[in-house]
């Protein structure tokens, strides 16, 4: 993985992270930056998941491994809400 395929990760990322934020139903009680951070992961291992599918190098934009990111993105968004809001309820 390249410095500019780590940047494009980031990018694309952050986009990911907001788009899974507003698929969600509800409300989500996590920061921004929770939200970022979950969108960057999620589109670092959608990549891999991508390229051992064998669907991230295609001609154009590569949709699979985009929904493949999103979706990862949509689990992981989920998941860290109910973990933190769990969290802020003990309180």
């Amino acid at each position: 993985m390249s410095i500019g395929s780590i940047i494009g990760a980031i990018v694309i990322g952050l986009i990911i992270g907001a788009l899974a934020r507003l698929i969600l139903p509800g409300r989500q009680a996590i920061p921004i930056w929770l939200t970022i951070v979950v969108g960057i992961v999620a589109a670092l291992i959608g990549t891999y998941i991508a390229r051992a599918l064998g669907v991230a190098d295609t001609s154009g934009i590569d949709w699979i491994e985009l929904l493949i990111q999103l979706v990862l993105a949509v689990i992981g968004v989920g998941a860290v809400a109910g973990i933190y809001g769990r969290r802020g309820v003990a309180r």
